[in-house]
């Protein structure tokens, strides 16, 4: 495959396509300096099986990339989903409740055979075509009462932890110009080996225009996971355009089951009671212990039933 400027216009291989040309000049700068000189021009040439080495790996790469576009290019639903979790009011109750969410997602997704990766802290990715279908309208607010082990006089805590789902598509709906990018790289912390410490390759995107910032550090190489940032950022963007779409037809809106916006209290994780009630559709559960270890079938379905009911 030939290299093509177009490359550059793609968010998936500008990084990639930024590369090669510098490659480019670099090759034109050294055979420059080495002018008629025999033994520069001996030290250019061995430069330069170097760097024509690298652009091959490149086109190779990019190619890879495209192809792996055009097959998903048809797939209307997205083919993952990422979970970010974020604890709210109560300390470090909600810390503690957070992840306790983010393991009870693992879990479910276990059970349904989809594959789960932890993208970073509290950030997971569920992929499967019909994750998203499954988990979109766990977006919002979800909160628990209980006595945290460190309460001493049985007290009765309330904490919350906040929920997004962001659909992950073979193609995504938001282009994302690499212009509108500031992009950091730093070690990645945690398991994954001695590379993973030592080498920068995680990856820090921060969108100018809105502020929307974005990191990844599981996978092993730096463009691994800038591609997978940048579907992250996309997925943002699109999240983002369906919150003001929602704020825009909010009166429409009150009768169906939400699941754009994050703000929205929609569940009570009832230790004392052993219950967990969702408030959109004003349904309970009971068995908490046993929801908690992944068994949210009851749950998700209850929810896909209404939201059917609930459409115009």
């Amino acid at each position: 495959m030939d290299y093509s400027p177009e490359f550059k216009k793609n968010f998936a291989t500008a990084y990639l396509a930024e590369e090669y040309e510098r490659l480019e000049q670099e090759l034109a700068e050294a055979a420059a300096t080495a002018g008629t000189d025999p033994e520069l021009m001996a030290m250019a040439e061995e430069d330069a099986v170097r760097v024509r080495a690298r652009k091959t790996e490149i086109l190779s790469e990019i190619a890879r990339i495209l192809a792996k576009e055009k097959e998903q290019e048809d797939t209307a639903e997205p083919i993952a989903v990422v979970m970010e979790l974020r604890a709210g009011a109560g300390g470090d109750e909600a810390s503690i409740f957070a992840h306790e969410l983010e393991e009870m997602y693992q879990k479910y997704a276990q059970m349904r055979g989809w594959k789960t990766r932890i993208i970073d802290d509290l950030t997971l990715e569920i992929a499967g075509t019909d994750a998203y279908a499954a988990l979109k309208y766990e977006t919002g607010v979800h909160r628990v009462q209980r006595v945290p082990l460190t309460e001493k006089s049985g007290r009765i805590h309330t904490s919350t932890a906040s929920v997004a789902v962001l659909p992950i598509r073979a193609k995504p709906k938001f282009i994302v110009s690499p212009s509108d990018i500031d992009m950091e790289f730093s070690r990645s912390g945690g398991a994954g080996g001695q590379n993973v410490n030592k080498v920068e390759t995680a990856v820090r995107l921060i969108h100018r225009p809105t502020g929307i910032d974005v990191r990844s550090s599981s996978e092993r190489s730096q463009l691994a996971n800038r591609e997978k940032a940048m579907q992250i950022l996309s997925a943002k963007l699109e999240q983002l355009h369906d919150e003001e779409e929602a704020r825009k037809h909010a009166a429409e809106r009150k009768s169906q089951i939400g699941t754009a916006d994050r703000s929205e209290k929609i569940r009570t994780y009832n230790y004392l009671q052993d219950r967990i009630t969702d408030h959109r559709i004003n349904e309970s559960w009971h068995n908490l212990p046993k929801i908690m270890m992944g068994n949210m079938d009851a749950i998700v379905e209850s929810l896909h039933t209404a939201s059917l009911a609930s459409q115009p």
